[in-house]
Formats: structure tokens, C-alpha cells, sequence
């Protein structure tokens, strides 16, 4: 917060503030507070002194919401309630070319006698600090433990020294159309702190979901390796056969048998490698024992393998509707990532549920019908699986996130191919190929329409479905 932007907020804290008496205290951080000075429409200071964002303004919250997030004390704040509870504020002032401002206060001590307090609001960077300073400007108590001159608890009070220049041509933050300086630096703050929160979730989700596909991809690259080890099982299968069929024949140098291959329209010679100490009827039992467990060892591999596959295809659909949904910055997906899942509505408020549904935009068709759009990935789940009947039609843009779309089909007929047309437009309009010429829409009647296990919102599979090729397009509500 530059000193142009401070001094403006200190005049604007002036007149709010000055005549007011000091109230709670709520230690939203280690660094972060806001103190109630008992306004009417639930303002309160905030103060930060994180060096990273040190910031002074006025913020209007539920107390409830200040009392959920509060912290618990530190012994200077539990120090500031002590001697400012019930002082009333008699000027605000900021130290002309600094980032600094004193709060003069006026309280009275447990025998009734008055004292004065002075709290310094210090938003100088690295040096960020709150303190209460007495009546001679000696430090009584700091938020942060500084050094230097001036800077100590037990010191009179004095400024730090700064080490870079001071600028003069820096600009205030822009007030725009609210009512109040603090009013729109609160917004943005809040903007920012929103997005961090997002990037962070958005970056904890791909990083576990990278994880997961590497897991199941070291996975799928062992059981290949295993596969590979326990060799080809017919191989093995032959060895033992022709081992068998050259009992009397076979002509044995070393660990090498020689054998006739009847495999082989030609017969020719072939050598098989064998265990010198075995003879050619216990390598030929060894043989086999190798094809039975390659054999059953490959049946069970394959298996697994088609598992794993099937699990890696699965989060690669999720890695992209996650990158889609952060593109988007869509915070309901983003929020199936953490197990937030679909609430479960009680049955006996179903009907009035879907009713009163408002996460879908509603259309009719030209033929009459009603047509319904889904407006985020919760409420695409819902409209599919709580609102859609089973013989209404449900379409989806084919290989491109978007809204399901649900045409309502409550006398059981044929839907016209006009009413499935102007619902395909619709379904392509509402995904990412609105931009497109033409659009693939696939559309099957809702009742093949599943839920796989652990999917997100949004995410399906059509047991059966019909494709229809269409141009993106709107129709009037």
C-alpha cells in the first residue's frame, strides 16, 4: 500500500473513526487484525502487518464470519485489550512522507484515572509492525520482534530508517465507483485472495491427479515387464512337446538337446537350451510347468493390465475437464476434486427439489417442447440424473465439455426432428465448440445415460447414443 493511497485512507478513517470507542479484537492471522470500533453498519479496521502486504483500511463483515475465522490471542493482542478495551480514539495521523500512522487514545485505568496510548500502525515492508506506544512514546509492546534504533520494546519510538529512495509521482489506488476508498480496496483484496485460493486448490488437484496417472503408469509399465518375463506360454508348451516326441532321438551336447521340430513342415533341427543336470524328460516337465504359469500368470496380467487402462483413460478424462474447468475458472468442478461431492437430497423433497430447480435455462421448441440447458458441472448432474425422466431425450456436444441439455418428453412421443435439431444447436451453443462451423452432438434417450463410480460432476457414459453433425445456435426462451 503506497503513502499516497494511506493518506487518503487516513483521512477517510478520520472521519468514521475519531469519537469511537475500541472493542474487540480478532486475530484473523499471525500478523492480520480487525478491531471493532462499534460502527453501525458492521465496519471494522482492518490492519496487516505481513511484510509481504502490509495494508490499513476499513472492511465490512458478518461478525460471525470474523468470529469463525478469529485466531487465538497473542499476548499482544491479549496486551491491547487490556489497556485500549473501552478507550475512545482521539486523532488519526500519518507521519508526513511515511507509511506510518499513530492512533492517539484516551483510556481510563482500573481506578478510574485516564491515560494516554498511542498505537502505530508501522506499514513499512520488511519492517511491518504494530505498537503500543505510552504517553512519552516509549514502546510498551510490539506485534513483531524488530531491531534497530527506535525499534525495541522498552525504546522511545522512531521511525525506521528506509533504504530505498522515496518516490514522489506514485499514484493513489483508484476509487472508481464505490462509496469509499476502503470499499474498493476491500474488493480487490478479496478478488486476489479468492484467486490465490483457487490457484492453489487448482494446483494441489493437478499435482494429486499427476500422481495418481504416474502411480498406475509405473503400474501398467511393471505388469508389461511381468508379462514380458514369464515369456511366451506356447513357446514353453512346444519346448516340452518336441522334448518328449525326440525322447530316443535327440542328440544332447552340454546344455544344448537337438530335436526334430515337427512343428514345422519341414522339420528341420533345432537345439533347445536344457539344465545339464536334468534329463530330457525332467526338462521337458519343467517346460510345461513354465507354460501353465506363464499361461495363467498372462490371463491374470491382462486382466489387471485392462484394469489399470482403463483407470489411466479414466484420469486423463478428469485431468481434462480439471484443465478445463481451471481455464474456466469454474470453482464447482474444481471443488469434485476434493470430494465435495453432489448433496443427496431427502426423497420426500425431491419433487418440490426439481421443481424449484434454478441450475438449468429454459427453452421451448418450436414444436413445443420444454428444453432444458444445464449451467455448471453440479448442475448438469442434477438436471441428468434427478430432474431428467427416463425417455426424454439428453444430448451432449461430442468430445468437448459442455452443458448437458435435457428435452422434457412427459407424454412419452416421438421426439420431432425438428424439436432434436434445435436442441443439438443448443447443446453445441452451450460447449467449448461454439466457435465452430459445424458441431458433433451426441443424443440418446436419458434412461442410457451413467454415472460411472467416482466420476465428477459432469462427467458420464452413454450405454447407446445417436451422433447428428449441427452449426452452434441459439433459439429464442
Amino acid at each position: 500500500m503506497n503513502e499516497p493511497t494511506l493518506e487518503k485512507i487516513c483521512a477517510e478513517l478520520a472521519s468514521i473513526l475519531v469519537g469511537q470507542k475500541f472493542g474487540k479484537i480478532f486475530t484473523l492471522s499471525r500478523f492480520r487484525l480487525a478491531i471493532d470500533f462499534r460502527l453501525n453498519d458492521s465496519g471494522y479496521l482492518l490492519i496487516s502487518a505481513e511484510p509481504s502486504a502490509p495494508k490499513m483500511y476499513l472492511i465490512k463483515r458478518r461478525l460471525r464470519d470474523l468470529e469463525k475465522q478469529s485466531k487465538n490471542s497473542m499476548p499482544f493482542v491479549l496486551g491491547l485489550r487490556k489497556r485500549l478495551a473501552n478507550s475512545v480514539l482521539q486523532a488519526i495521523e500519518k507521519f508526513e512522507n511515511e507509511r506510518v500512522i499513530k492512533f492517539a487514545f484516551l483510556a481510563r485505568n482500573e481506578i478510574g484515572q485516564t491515560e494516554k496510548y498511542t498505537l502505530i500502525v508501522q506499514l513499512t515492508g520488511r519492517s511491518a509492525n504494530i505498537f503500543l506506544l505510552d504517553e512519552r512514546d516509549f514502546i510498551i509492546d510490539a506485534m513483531r520482534e524488530n531491531v534497530g534504533e527506535g525499534q525495541e520494546i522498552a525504546n522511545k519510538y522512531a521511525i525506521p530508517k528506509s533504504s530505498k529512495p522515496k518516490t514522489t509521482d506514485e499514484a493513489s489506488f483508484p476509487q472508481g465507483d464505490f462509496e469509499t476508498l476502503s470499499e474498493a480496496i476491500d474488493i480487490h483484496a478479496q478478488e486476489i485472495e479468492r484467486e490465490k485460493i483457487f490457484q492453489a486448490k487448482a494446483n494441489s488437484a493437478q499435482v494429486n491427479l499427476k500422481k495418481e496417472i504416474a502411480k498406475r503408469e509405473k503400474l501398467e509399465k511393471n505388469l508389461k515387464k511381468d508379462l514380458e518375463n514369464h515369456g511366451n506360454a506356447d513357446s514353453w508348451k512346444k519346448f516340452g512337446d518336441l522334448l518328449l516326441a525326440n525322447l530316443a532321438t535327440a542328440r544332447r551336447e552340454g546344455d544344448k538337446v537337438f530335436v526334430s521340430d515337427f512343428y514345422d513342415e519341414n522339420v528341420p533341427t533345432i537345439e533347445i537350451e536344457v539344465e545339464k543336470n536334468l534329463s530330457i524328460s525332467e526338462a521337458a516337465e519343467k517346460f510345461f510347468k513354465r507354460y501353465t504359469k506363464a499361461r495363467n500368470a498372462k490371463a491374470e496380467i491382462e486382466q489387471r493390465l485392462s484394469v489399470v487402462e482403463s483407470e489411466i483413460e479414466k484420469l486423463k478424462q478428469q485431468k481434462q475437464i480439471l484443465d478445463d474447468a481451471i481455464a474456466e475458472k469454474d470453482e464447482d468442478i474444481l471443488a469434485e476434486f476434493f470430494d465435495e461431492k453432489l448433496e443427496i437430497l431427502p426423497t420426500k423433497t425431491k419433487q418440490k427439489q426439481t421443481e424449484n430447480f434454478k441450475g438449468a435455462r429454459n427453452y421451448i421448441s418450436s414444436d413445443g417442447f420444454e428444453i432444458l440447458v444445464g449451467k455448471g458441472a453440479k448442475d448438469n448432474d442434477f438436471l441428468t440424473f434427478r430432474v431428467a425422466k427416463s425417455l426424454d431425450l439428453w444430448l451432449h456436444a461430442a468430445d468437448y465439455s459442455g452443458s448437458h441439455v435435457v428435452v422434457k418428453n412427459p407424454n412419452r412421443q416421438e421426439i420431432p426432428n425438428k424439436t432434436l435439431l434445435e436442441a443439438a444447436q443448443v447443446a453445441a451453443f452451450f460447449s467449448r465448440a461454439r466457435s465452430e462451423t459445424k458441431v458433433a452432438v451426441h443424443y440418446t434417450q436419458k434412461k442410457f445415460v451413467n454415472k460411472p463410480k467416482g466420476a465428477v460432476a459432469g462427467l458420464v457414459s452413454l450405454a447407446s447414443f445417436k451422433t447428428i453433425l449441427v452449426e452452434p445456435k441459439m433459439i429464442e426462451k
